[in-house]
């Protein structure tokens, strides 16, 4: 199937401040098939944490080698989140899940989502996923424990400047019960990928 005559899915963002559940809720929208949902699989320059796989949960790049990408223009979409610390979507991972006919899910930071939002208005629908509380957010992320302290606070600090972007999204879900957070995004979903 050729770029020209392939059809474009819809592009639905997922994003949060760290620890508001955003991750959960992709996984839960993906194992409904009926969604017809692919993961767009990011690139980053971070280490792996814990049982994470290359090319599944990201694709694993050396800072070197996404900055390279960058310089050839191979990203929709990339930010550099803490000094050398880059995240983006690769252009071939959009056209990938294109090319299989499905609709591409995304689970990124606010400033990619955003970017992607301007750059297909019409076929996004972002959604953003808000924790109860600034407090409730810590509380997620020590539970995790996959990060020190100091890691945990520069995320509690980067939480509130993602917060107050909350109103640039389409939709806001607020995740203080899981269940009704699941239900709320299978619907919106559901409705934006059949209209």
């Amino acid at each position: 199937m050729t770029k020209t005559n392939q059809k474009k899915g819809k592009l639905i963002v997922f994003s949060a401040p760290s620890g508001s559940g955003k991750t959960t809720i992709v996984k839960h929208l993906l194992a409904n098939k009926d969604l017809n949902l692919a993961f767009s699989v990011s690139a980053t320059s971070r280490e792996k944490r814990g049982e994470e796989v290359d090319k599944k949960d990201y694709y694993f790049l050396t800072a070197s080698a996404f900055k390279n990408k960058i310089k050839d223009e191979e990203f929709l979409e990339w930010e550099e989140v803490y000094r050398d610390n880059f995240y983006g979507t690769l252009k071939t991972e959009i056209e990938r899940i294109w090319a299989e006919g499905k609709h591409v899910v995304f689970d990124i930071d606010v400033s990619g989502g955003l970017r992607i939002k301007r750059k297909f208005p019409e076929e996004t629908l972002a959604i953003f996923v808000k924790p109860p509380s600034i407090d409730e957010l810590k509380i997620r992320l020590k539970k995790r424990k996959t990060e020190s302290n100091d890691k945990i606070n520069m995320r509690i600090a980067k939480a509130s400047a993602e917060l107050a972007t909350a109103p640039l999204f389409d939709v806001i879900i607020e995740n203080d019960n899981l269940e009704t957070a699941l239900q709320e995004a299978e619907t919106l979903v559901s409705e934006f990928v059949n209209s």
